[in-house]
């Protein structure tokens, strides 16, 4: 074991592999720095970078990226107020009031200092749970393994915030989603309206884009600000961080909850951070700053967020179940790369996972130097209104849900998913317990099946999945104390319950697919109907629930954030952009990739973001030729279009 370990240290510290982790860094601190994108959305766009690349780099790419999301993120909540994700929530309390007292510096240089070390923590505690944890997995069949799929599945309890109903239901829609295609144990098609695209099931990385990046970028068109109104960051670097070695303990209990937190499948940044924050203010004998400007409310979630990291690789290496949404894109990651985790990378590659380990170290190292190298820089950056963002991102979200499968209905799925995430965010439905759900689907239909075919109904007397199974009964109970309050899709208007009927409407598109699933699964045989039949009837159950909470009038169920838009006659603009990604589809598919951008950067820039015409084309320039070279250099190919194709 001790050879792995040194083995992995000499790969991490080779050229290639330093090379490609400091990328990672990079992209994750500007991921970071976009609020809202978050880990998921910025995972995906790496994931079509992956192909052909060496397994080592690839994975200090993405090490290095999912590392520093939650060290980027500061900058939007201390500059802004504004979460730059989930896991930066609690950071908003405190740090905000500290910069509008001009003390920006202070706090972030306390949340890069303790996000520094709560990743060094995580990745310290990844190692020791290598090494415990091995015999336990070795000893783990397709029976534990399912119910480990239950436990992952059971955290929609966190991310279901103040309508369990509703995560029930996005849950039940992610595992529909995930079944599409071939039924693994006899090849039956199920649900693919006789699409051949379909025939594979949808790819991961255009459902998280979809999901989470579509929405983000047209809620930040929405605003038509710049992201931030001042760069001001005033005095205290040194004094933030001799906050931080004022407070080690705190540093240390939050980053341990952290990984514990962060080691619960599907927990992860959805709490952690308002559970380490809650533990810092109980904890302290003077609570009056809290809320106006306490540096300790700023190192008590910086720490957790990042230790969490490590935690949620542990589920995710170890049994295959993701320990965060981030982490289910890292695991579809790691099997484009041709890694599977679980037994078979203990047992055979265990130098590979501790590549993975020192390099989630390293990682949080270097994030945190860029980021008080690049503080000011950064600053400045985010005074430049999204509106000249805006047309880059939708690029590169396109460019990135393409390389799945390289068909144009990569594209479709995109925004067909881009919708479904649009309104679940507007509705108040939890988009990540959908994710969930689709990221599960594959593993637990197959570890069922193995699971009866190896001990036919026994399974279920196993001590291993008595225990996994007492344990999910735990969790879900924690689930809905700690996350009873926790909305991961944000406030609602106050005028919600005035347009109650859309809300149902849009209810009743979940019941119609659970009840497509429920019809298509009673014309299979019975080992291909079994799994689709069970989480069609779960995601029925699920709908019908949050029907009759929104016909009673529930408060926690009633979610709209464009409900005084609505009540007033007017469009709040999610339609017009989501149209607006329609159209740049459309035409990728009519005239090719590089031509459509090359119309869609100057119209957008000019009539939307009321550029100059110079600034306009430049920018246009600038675009094309940077995804231009990347397409070159990795050997990538971008779509046609089929006027090219009858041309050619």
């Amino acid at each position: 074991m001790l050879d792995a370990a040194l083995l992995a240290l000499g790969q991490v510290f080779t050229g290639a592999h330093l090379g490609f982790l400091v990328i990672g860094v990079f992209v994750g601190l500007a991921v970071g720095i976009m609020p809202g994108l978050g880990g998921i959305a910025g995972m995906s766009i790496l994931l079509p970078f992956l192909y052909g690349m060496d397994p080592t780099s690839a994975l200090g790419m993405l090490i290095g990226m999912v590392a520093v999301i939650p060290t980027g993120d500061t900058f939007t909540s201390v500059m802004m107020g504004i979460p730059g994700s989930s896991a930066s929530q609690a950071t908003v309390l405190d740090g905000f009031p500290l910069a509008k007292k001009g003390e920006a510096a202070r706090a972030l240089s306390a949340a890069f200092a303790s996000s520094l070390l709560g990743g060094v923590i995580g990745a310290l505690v990844l190692s020791v749970a290598i090494v415990m944890a091995r015999p336990l997995v070795l000893s783990f069949s397709s029976a534990e393994l399912f119910m480990l799929t239950l436990f992952g599945l059971s955290m929609v309890a966190v991310l279901s915030g103040r309508s369990l109903a509703k995560g029930i239901a996005a849950a039940g829609l992610g595992l529909i989603v995930g079944v599409i295609g071939t039924a693994p144990a006899t090849g039956e098609p199920r649900m693919t309206l006789g699409i051949d695209y379909l025939y594979d099931g949808i790819p991961l990385v255009v459902v998280a884009m979809g999901l989470f990046a579509i929405p983000e970028i047209i809620d930040l068109l929405k605003r038509g600000n710049a992201i931030s109104e001042t760069t001001g960051l005033g005095g205290g670097w040194g004094k933030g961080l001799r906050d931080v070695l004022r407070h080690p303990w705190l540093v240390a209990r939050c980053a341990g909850l952290g990984c514990v937190i962060g080691a619960l499948p599907g927990l992860g940044g959805a709490v952690v951070d308002w559970i380490a924050y809650s533990h810092a203010v109980q904890t302290s004998r003077d609570k009056s700053q809290y809320g106006k400007g306490d540096i300790r409310g700023v190192i008590a979630p910086e720490s957790a967020n990042n230790a969490c990291q490590g935690g949620a690789l542990v589920p995710t290496l170890l049994f295959g179940v993701p320990g965060s949404g981030s982490m289910a894109v890292f695991l579809g990651g790691m099997v484009l790369l041709g890694i599977q985790p679980g037994i078979t990378l203990v047992q055979t590659r265990l130098d590979l996972t501790y590549t993975i380990i020192w390099s989630l170290a390293l990682a949080n190292i270097v994030g945190a130097g860029l980021c008080v190298l690049l503080a000011r820089y950064v600053a400045k950056l985010t005074q430049i209104r999204f509106v000249y963002l805006a047309p880059f991102m939708i690029m590169i979200t396109m460019f990135a849900a393409f390389q799945a499968t390289r068909s144009i209905a990569d594209l479709v799925a995109l925004v067909v998913m881009g919708a479904v995430g649009l309104y679940m965010r507007r509705f108040g439905w939890p988009r990540p317990a959908l994710l969930i759900g689709f990221v599960l689907a594959p593993g637990a239909e197959g570890y069922l099946y193995q699971a009866v075919q190896f001990y036919d109904w026994d399974w279920i007397w196993r001590p291993g999945v008595l225990i996994i199974a007492a344990i999910t009964v735990a969790s879900v109970v924690l689930g809905l104390r700690y996350g009873a309050d926790i909305s991961s899709e944000g406030e609602t208007d106050p005028a919600a319950a005035a347009t109650r009927p859309r809300q149902m409407a849009f209810t009743a598109l979940f019941l119609g697919a659970a009840l497509v699933c429920i019809v298509t699964a009673l014309g299979l045989s019975f080992l291909g109907q079994v799994f689709p039949l069970t989480v069609g009837l779960l995601a029925a159950g699920g709908a019908v629930w949050v029907l009759v909470h929104l016909a009673m009038g529930r408060a926690s169920a009633l979610h709209d954030d464009d409900a005084a838009l609505a009540v007033a006659g007017r469009w709040s603009g999610r339609e017009l952009y989501l149209g607006l990604f329609i159209a740049v589809v459309a035409a990728i598919w009519l005239i090719g990739f590089l031509p459509s951008m090359a119309l869609f950067f100057p119209l957008f820039l000019i009539l939307i973001g009321k550029a100059p015409v110079i600034r306009s084309l430049f920018l246009t320039a600038s675009a094309l030729a940077f995804i231009y070279g990347i397409t070159t250099a990795m050997s990538l190919r971008l779509p046609q279009g089929m006027v090219m194709s009858l041309l050619g």
